[in-house]
């Protein structure tokens, strides 16, 4: 079966304003059952051929990015955050030692901002150096990006996104969320993805509100920003790899994609989208520059390769084992 380029009309009746925050299911049009779970990634198996390309030893990583800029390899293991040059990732990294779990790496413009909900900070990390400086973040910060001269926080447990301009809040964003995981900007447009809602909304940062919504399939778990001003979601219990025009907002592909589809980066030199299958521990490269996704390369992975990376100037993808079998290094 082969679903791609969906009908507004379709997208059209998944739209709704974001104007309820309960999360019982009534008659909100995003919600289609009482009590929702946020998807999860599903458990890999012990592999089945050995993961191509070559594994550096590394804890259990639970996130993975790049900054081209400084050259780096940013992977978060357990408290630390370990910095490789991309130019020699065989050498020893440079370890950064953080207050707690990391959930997500944002990089840019050699800065390095990592996620500790547990902790409610925003680690903002020089880029390649490893200097530390923290944001303290009421509640949960989910995932963070930078704006210009602001940094987005998503919190999750407070539902909302807050606006830094330094180390000030200048601004808080609510309303219509039942979880805010990630935060995206794509050019000028900035998208939030709700778990919980498995939803994606649009955000007016200098006027303060969530706009309008759309349903992202039936389990929505990671997103990335392309270059044709598109956020790209994982659907993982649906099996699908959508893709949403932000101005405006609409659905514009659905193309399924079995094997537990959870993690995924974007190489913008080359128009691909790399996409894990933990059900089947493999990473999938797509071509995302025509009316649908065209599968370029599939690689064998390391065991639950829930984060993934990309090298933009070499095309190498950076595949992190959440279970600590390590960071694959694979050239297509």
């Amino acid at each position: 079966m082969r679903r791609s380029a969906v009908a507004v009309a379709m997208a059209g009746a998944l739209l709704a304003a974001g104007c309820s925050s309960d999360t019982g299911k009534g008659d909100d049009d995003l919600q289609i059952v009482d009590n929702p779970v946020a998807a999860v990634a599903a458990v890999s198996p012990a592999p089945s051929v050995a993961p191509a390309g070559t594994v550096l030893p590394a804890a259990a990583v639970s996130a993975v990015a790049t900054d081209p800029g400084s050259r780096t390899l940013a992977v978060a293991a357990g408290q630390e955050v370990l910095l490789y040059r991309l130019d020699d990732t065989a050498a020893a990294p440079v370890r950064v030692a953080v207050d707690g779990p990391v959930e997500q790496l944002s990089a840019s413009g050699g800065q390095l901002l990592a996620t500790i909900p547990g902790k409610g900070e925003v680690a903002r990390i020089s880029l390649p150096g490893g200097q530390v400086s923290v944001l303290k973040v009421a509640g949960q910060p989910a995932g963070a990006v930078v704006a210009g001269d602001l940094t987005l926080v998503a919190v999750r447990d407070r539902k909302a996104i807050d606006v830094f301009q330094g180390d000030a809040l200048v601004r808080t964003i609510s309303g219509g969320l039942y979880s805010a995981d990630e935060v995206l900007r794509a050019g000028d447009h900035t998208v939030v993805l709700d778990r919980l809602r498995t939803a994606v909304f649009s955000v007016d940062v200098a006027g303060g509100t969530i706009g309008e919504g759309l349903r992202a399939g039936d389990g929505a778990t990671n997103a990335v920003t392309d270059s044709f001003g598109r956020v790209l979601v994982t659907d993982t219990r649906a099996g699908a790899l959508l893709a949403f025009s932000t101005d405006p907002l609409l659905l514009r592909q659905m193309y399924p994609v079995p094997g537990g589809v959870y993690g995924i980066t974007y190489d913008a030199k080359r128009s691909l989208a790399w996409v894990t299958l933990t059900e089947r521990n493999e990473v999938v490269g797509f071509d995302v520059r025509g009316g649908e996704p065209v599968e370029k390369y599939r690689f064998p992975t390391v065991r639950q390769p829930n984060s993934v990376t990309v090298d933009e100037q070499t095309s190498r993808v950076f595949v992190g084992s959440a279970t600590g079998e390590g960071i694959q290094v694979i050239q297509p």
